[in-house]
């Protein structure tokens, strides 16, 4: 199976082994989620050179997949990096489906596998293990932000708020609903189910599930779909005047750049959206900086996944400096576990951290309605109107039904 080296080397003196540390990524590079695997090398490369810049850092040598977002597939590259290539770190993959088989082999291979995109609670949670650290937010703490949204905006009221939820027929989602039911509890929000509804992933056509979430009538919508179903189901909902008489929320992926810029016009102002990074917020200099360089080196703008893999390659780099090399297992993962990395997604006062027992970075979550902003062109949508939600000291820990 053919993969993909990079030269990306970041060289220092003090650093007590001379062999880079290798790390083999496996990023959809072709299919519906080719384009976040593209961002991700251009970002990796970005890495690299803020590194250099920096100094003090190890040479790293990256190996880069195509995972085709295959469970079969990836658990191959998986081991073939491991086992032939003899890679230091695993890192990437957008599927939280195929993330769970490569966890678990990172586990049974005792190699460190850094989780820079997929969402599942699982992962951190009933799959935890020695081995894993994700560094960018899950559905988890997207789901807890959104809870905090509608209780902020949406309460008190004489009723209980009708609340209907939609999203893909597999994991990702079954978490997302129990986790945002959980934190609706726990902020005491008086709510009622007004249906939900499970289409197949990567679903053609809505329509159905569309006449019946009219017909059920509710106050929200909470929607986890991300990707090209979102943008089918967001144009579809907006045919059946759907968001005419819903609140439309979606509080992982909805915001994410590459759906604004698909939808273009088509994006309906006033839909309450988040996303793992923006390129309109926050509005710091490290921010305008990653965002302006991405844009300068492609010539468009970085998808969410570009930010996740510029914070895998730090996270790695950083790790092994404070373990002064890949040799000590132990010391790398006290080094990850003690994880305070700012990135451009942090705002002002605030930098993202590791919770040691999960192996979750925690870090602040925006949400905004989509509003009029031509900026960042192909979208003709932006959020704002922003609520920020900084994470708990620790992970929340919640019991699977």
């Amino acid at each position: 199976m053919k993969h993909w080296v990079l030269a990306l080397t970041c060289f220092v003196a003090t650093m007590s082994h001379a062999e880079p540390v290798k790390v083999g990524c496996l990023y959809p590079l072709s299919g519906s989620g080719g384009l976040y695997g593209r961002d991700s090398i251009v970002a990796m490369d970005m890495a690299r050179d803020y590194l250099a810049k920096q100094g003090g850092y190890p040479e790293i040598e990256i190996m880069m997949a195509d995972s085709r977002s295959k469970t079969l597939r990836s658990l191959q590259i998986a081991r073939q990096f491991v086992e032939e290539d003899k890679v230091d770190f695993l890192c990437g993959v957008v599927s939280s489906a195929v993330a769970l088989t490569v966890s678990d082999y990172a586990r049974t291979s005792e190699t460190f596998f850094i989780g820079t995109d997929h969402a599942s609670p699982q992962l951190v949670s009933t799959h935890a293990h020695p081995y894993y650290f994700r560094v960018t937010n899950g559905v988890r703490q997207s789901m807890r932000a959104g809870a905090i949204y509608i209780r902020e905006h949406y309460v008190p009221r004489p009723e209980p708020l009708r609340i209907g939820f939609i999203g893909p027929d597999y994991s990702y989602a079954y978490d997302a609903w129990t986790d945002l039911r959980h934190f609706l509890e726990s902020e005491q929000v008086p709510f009622e189910i007004t249906g939900v509804y499970w289409p197949q992933l990567f679903e053609t056509d809505y329509g159905l599930y569309i006449r019946q979430i009219r017909q059920d009538a509710p106050d929200i919508l909470i929607n986890a779909h991300w990707g090209l179903d979102l943008i089918t189901f967001v144009r579809q909902a907006k045919q059946f005047g759907l968001f005419d008489t819903v609140q439309f929320m979606n509080f992982d992926t909805g915001g994410n750049y590459e759906t604004l810029a698909e939808l273009g016009a088509d994006m309906p102002q006033g839909l309450v959206l988040s996303a793992r990074h923006h390129l309109n917020w926050p509005e710091t200099p490290a921010n305008i900086q990653f965002v302006t360089e991405f844009y300068d080196r492609t010539e468009r703008y970085p998808s969410y996944a570009a930010e996740g893999a510029w914070s895998g390659i730090l996270a790695i780099a950083e790790a092994v400096r404070a373990a002064g090399g890949t040799a000590d297992k132990a010391r790398i993962r006290a080094a990850l576990e003690g994880l305070r990395l700012k990135l451009p997604e942090d705002p002002d006062g605030f930098t993202s951290f590791m919770d040691p027992k999960a192996h979750q970075m925690m870090q602040a979550q925006a949400i905004g309605r989509t509003v009029p902003n031509d900026s960042f062109l192909p979208a003709e949508m932006m959020l704002g109107d922003i609520s920020v939600y900084l994470p708990p000291e620790t992970w929340p820990d919640i019991k699977p039904e």
